[in-house]
C-alpha cells in the first residue's frame, strides 16, 4: 500500500500501545455504508464503503500482527449494555466482519463502480486470513477458519470460491481514473468533497491491479488451511456434487493463458486434485500440452511435474508432431521424456529434492507402456540417466565398504549412515528398471532405437543381473539384450547404425513375445502426504506476500518462512 496506509498503521500502532484496546465505531460506521451498498448502488456509498474497507483492512493489518487471535477477538467483542441494568449483550464483531466481507464480494457485481470495492474487499479478506504469517506453526484451530466452517459464513463459502473463479476466468481490467467518482458539483463540493475525491483518485493509483490478481491470491488459501475446511470448501469438491456450476471451458482457457504464474500453476494443481469432474474434462481435451508449457517464471518444479504425472495417467492419442531448432523432429511425447529426465538429473546435483524423484518417475512410469516410435535421443537418455544412478550405486556402495572397515578400526567417530543412501538409490534404478522393462514388455515393437540404446550400453546392466533387489526385473532386460546380440553377431562387425537398426526391427517380430515375462501395469497415482499443509500453507503464503495486490508485511515481522529463501 502506499503512504496512507502506513500512516494509518503508525498511527494505529501507537494507539494500541497508549490504550491497549481497540475502538470499534469504524466497524459500527462500515455495517451502515456495507448494507447501503447492498440496497442501492449509490456513488456516495460505494465511496464511503470502500473508504471504510481501506481503513479497516490497514488496522486489521495492525492488529494482527502486534496481537494473538484471542487478543484481537476479545477487541472486537461489542457489548451493548442497557442503561439501569447490569445485563449486556455481547456480539463478535470479528466474525460479522469476515460474514459481511463474503457477502460483499459475492453479491456485489463487478461494475466499473464497483470495480475498486471488489479488490479492497478481497485485499481485506486476505489480511482477516494473515495471521498465519506471523507464526512458525501452522495453525490447526486459527480462530478465522472456525468462522468459515461454521455459523453465519457457512452459507457464503460456495459462492465465494465460485465468484474468486469467475473473477479470475473473466480478469476484467480496471476503469479508467475517476470512473467511481462522482462528478464535482459547479461550486467546487467545499472542503469535505475536495478530501474524498483526493483519497478516491489515490486509491486508483493503488488499486489499478485487474481484479483477477487479487481473486488468484487469495483462491489458493481456502483449501489449504487445515484439513476439515479443506474438505470442504475445494474448488469444484467432488464430495458435494453440484455445489456450484462454472464453465469449464472458460476456466482451461483462463489458466493456460495464466500459466506464467505461480498461483495459476498452484490454483490449477488443487483443480486436479480435488476434483474428479474438472480433471476427467481437461484430460479430454487434445491441446493439454498448453498447461505444461516450458515457463521460466515458475519458481517450484513440483506443481508442473504434478500436473504431468496426472494427464500421464491417460493415453494421448493422435499427438502432433513438430520441428525444434535443437531437436527435428521429436514427437511431444519423446519432448516430454527429455524434459522429465533432465529435471531428474538436475535434482540430483542441484535442489535434491525427493518430492521431484517421486513425481517425475511416476509420470515415467505411468506413460512407459504406452511409448510408441522412441526417438532416439530420447531413448539414449534414459539409458544415460540409468548410468548416471548406476555410478552413483557404486560410488555409495563404496563409501559404505569404506565406512564399514572405519568402524572397526575406530570406536568414537561417529560415521555416516550409507545403508540409507544405498536404499534410497536402490528404489530409484529398480524404478528405472521397471519402466525400460514395461516399454520392452508392452511396446517392443514400437521402439527399435531403445533396443539399439540398450545394445549400446549393454555393459551398465551386467552388475545388476545377480543382484537380490534386481533379478526379477532383469529377466526381461537381460533376454532382450541377449537375443540381440547373437543376431548382431552373427549379422558379423563393422556394421553400420542403419544396418543395426535393420537388424533390430527383423528381431523383434522374430523374438517369441511369450518369453517375455507379463508384469502388473505400472499406475501411479498422486497422493497428498497425511499432512499436507505443513508445506502448502508455507508455500502459498509466500505467493500471498510476494504478489498480492496492494498489501504488504514487515518482512521483519513474518514468522512462517524464512525471507531469504523467497
Amino acid at each position: 500500500m502506499g503512504s496512507n496506509s502506513s500512516r494509518i498503521e503508525i498511527t494505529w500502532r501507537l494507539k494500541i500501545c497508549v490504550e491497549g484496546h481497540m475502538n470499534i465505531c469504524g466497524m459500527v460506521i462500515f455495517k451502515k455504508y456495507f448494507f447501503n451498498v447492498l440496497s442501492d448502488y449509490l456513488h456516495i456509498f460505494i465511496w464511503q464503503t470502500h473508504n471504510a474497507l481501506f481503513i479497516i483492512c490497514c488496522l486489521l493489518k495492525v492488529f494482527i500482527s502486534e496481537m494473538s487471535e484471542e487478543e484481537l477477538q476479545l477487541h472486537f467483542i461489542y457489548e451493548e449494555k442497557s442503561p439501569g441494568s447490569c445485563s449486556s449483550d455481547s456480539e463478535d464483531l470479528l466474525e460479522e466482519l469476515l460474514c459481511c466481507l463474503m457477502q460483499l464480494i459475492t453479491d456485489i457485481p463487478l461494475l466499473d463502480i464497483t470495480y475498486e470495492i471488489s479488490v479492497e474487499a478481497i485485499s481485506t479478506m486476505v489480511v482477516f486470513l494473515s495471521c498465519q504469517l506471523f507464526h512458525k506453526e501452522v495453525l490447526r484451530q486459527s480462530i478465522s477458519h472456525k468462522y468459515l466452517m461454521r455459523g453465519p459464513c457457512l452459507p457464503y463459502t460456495s459462492k465465494l470460491v465460485k465468484t474468486l473463479l469467475y473473477n479470475f476466468i473473466r480478469q476484467e481490467k480496471p476503469p479508467p481514473p475517476g470512473a467511481h467518482v462522482f462528478s464535482q458539483q459547479s461550486d467546487g463540493g467545499g472542503l469535505l468533497y475536495g478530501l474524498a475525491s483526493g483519497v478516491a483518485s489515490k486509491s486508483y493509483q493503488i488499486f489499478s491491479v485487474p481484479c483477477c490478481s487479487a481473486s488468484l491470491a487469495s483462491l489458493p488459501e481456502l483449501p489449504t488451511s487445515p484439513r476439515p475446511w479443506k474438505n470442504y470448501s475445494s474448488p469444484f469438491p467432488s464430495s458435494i456434487p453440484h455445489a456450484f456450476q462454472i464453465n469449464f471451458n472458460s476456466l482451461y482457457t483462463a489458466l493456460c493463458e495464466q500459466q506464467t504464474s505461480d498461483q495459476a500453476t498452484l490454483l490449477l494443481y488443487t483443480l486436479l486434485h480435488q476434483n474428479s469432474n474438472i480433471r476427467t474434462y481437461m484430460l479430454a481435451r487434445t491441446d493439454m500440452e498448453n498447461l505444461v508449457k516450458e515457463n521460466s517464471n515458475v519458481s517450484l518444479l513440483l506443481f508442473p511435474l504434478v500436473i504431468i504425472c496426472f494427464f500421464c495417467l491417460e493415453i494421448l492419442k493422435n499427438i502432433t508432431w513438430y520441428s525444434e531448432r535443437a531437436l527435428t523432429e521429436i514427437s511431444l511425447g519423446s519432448l516430454l521424456i527429455l524434459v522429465v529426465i533432465r529435471t531428474i538429473q538436475y535434482n540430483m546435483t542441484r535442489t535434491r529434492d525427493k518430492y521431484l524423484h517421486t513425481n517425475c518417475l511416476a509420470a515415467l512410469a505411468n506413460m512407459s507402456a504406452q511409448f510408441r516410435s522412441l526417438h532416439q535421443y530420447a531413448a539414449q537418455r534414459i539409458i544415460s540417466l540409468f548410468s548416471l544412478l548406476s555410478k552413483k550405486h557404486n560410488k555409495v556402495l563404496e563409501q559404505a565398504t569404506q565406512s564399514l572397515r572405519g568402524s572397526l578400526s575406530s570406536n568414537d567417530v561417529p560415521l555416516p549412515d550409507y545403508a540409507q543412501d544405498l536404499n534410497v538409490i536402490e528404489e530409484v534404478i529398480r524404478m528405472m528398471l521397471e519402466i525400460i522393462n514395461s516399454c520392452l514388455t508392452n511396446s517392443l515393437h514400437h521402439n527399435p532405437n531403445l533396443v539399439y540404446a540398450l545394445l549400446y550400453k549393454r555393459d551398465l546392466f551386467e552388475q545388476f543381473r545377480t543382484h537380490p533387489s534386481f533379478q526379477d526385473i532383469m529377466q526381461n532386460i537381460d533376454l532382450v539384450i541377449t537375443f540381440f546380440s547373437s543376431r548382431l553377431l552373427q549379422a558379423g562387425a563393422e556394421l553400420s547404425v542403419e544396418r543395426v537398426l535393420e537388424i533390430i526391427k527383423q528381431g523383434i517380430v522374430a523374438l517369441p513375445k511369450d518369453r517375455l515375462k507379463k508384469f502388473p501395469e505400472l499406475k501411479f497415482k498422486y497422493v497428498e502426504e497425511e499432512q499436507p499443509e505443513e508445506f502448502f500453507i508455507p508455500y502459498v503464503w509466500s505467493l500471498v506476500y510476494n504478489s498480492a495486490v496492494g498489501l504488504y508485511w514487515n518482512p521483519q515481522d513474518i514468522q512462517l518462512f524464512t525471507m531469504d529463501s523467497d
